[in-house]
């Protein structure tokens, strides 16, 4: 890291050490896992439009070739593990600096670094729901089903998108069989957010509630470009709470916050849990 670079993660570490942190996470805070970004230095540039709730469910063809390209990108996302980032901000809230994290990804891996209650803006991949009846069950067991249903799918991903929709070619989609669920015959889906669907309320509320009870709101590999997560940066900014964001690349809440820091998150975080390990953990304040 350079010297203002070092000197911005000083004034950041000062910040996080007084508590009352929530977290606001994106996906460049899991590129280190091997799940691509969206947008920025890390990532790759999407080729294929993001599925909608409407195409999902009311084209059967869009919906069969989004399983396919899904079926296939889980295998990355099913795999990935937490990287040092995700572990030094479950660290940090076991010590009690931070106290609350409200993530964008659907990839589960701040609950697998050991972070507890999670608002998970959009949802989890590792989780399938049923439309119809509204049962929940483990992807692992639709992905068993899935593979049981195409023994010839041999497809391989030109690439994998954040949201573990997997690049195809349209020739490798063709006859892919999809399953519904056995409970009822219903339509699955993943429990995840599409493009076209609403954020469930009452995770919005509790992002505002954990935001607006805040110190200091740090920002972590979100390009802030959706209305989604910017919302909580133009709150915070309403109600004098301080903002931080640490990111590759130019973010669309550089203009709001009182520090930015462009350097590797995997870098930028275990170097703040190392800087307060000889700080008696704080109550977080929130």
């Amino acid at each position: 890291m350079d010297l203002q670079v070092v000197e911005q993660v000083a004034q950041l570490t000062e910040w996080v050490g007084e508590g009352g942190v929530v977290v606001l996470s994106g996906a460049g805070l899991s590129t280190d896992s091997g799940i691509p970004d969206y947008r920025g230095p890390s990532g790759s540039a999407r080729r294929s439009t993001p599925m909608t709730f409407q195409a999902f469910t009311r084209d059967p063809v869009a919906r069969r070739r989004y399983w396919a390209r899904s079926h296939l990108g889980w295998r990355t996302i099913g795999e990935a593990r937490p990287n040092d980032g995700h572990r030094a901000v479950a660290e940090l809230q076991r010590r009690g600096v931070i106290g609350g994290i409200v993530t964008q990804n659907v990839d589960g891996l701040h609950q697998a670094a050991g972070a507890a209650e999670v608002v998970e803006l959009h949802g989890n991949l590792a989780r399938i729901t049923c439309l119809d009846c509204g049962d929940l069950t483990p992807r692992e067991q639709l992905a068993a089903r899935l593979d049981a249903a195409n023994p010839r799918f041999t497809a391989a991903a030109v690439a994998i998108n954040a949201d573990g929709d997997a690049e195809l070619d349209d020739t490798d989609l063709d006859g892919f069989t999809v399953v519904d669920c056995e409970g009822c015959g219903g339509m699955l889906k993943p429990d995840v957010v599409y493009f076209g669907e609403t954020v469930p309320p009452a995770r919005v509320a509790r992002s505002f509630e954990l935001v607006c009870g805040a110190r200091t709101l740090l920002v972590l590999g979100s390009s802030l470009t959706v209305m989604s997560g910017r919302r909580f940066v133009l709150r915070a900014v309403k109600e004098g709470i301080r903002v931080a964001i640490v990111n590759r690349g130019v973010t669309r809440g550089e203009p709001y916050a009182g520090l930015t820091v462009d350097a590797p998150l995997g870098i930028v975080l275990p170097n703040i849990v190392d800087a307060l390990a000889t700080v008696s953990p704080v109550n977080a304040g929130v």
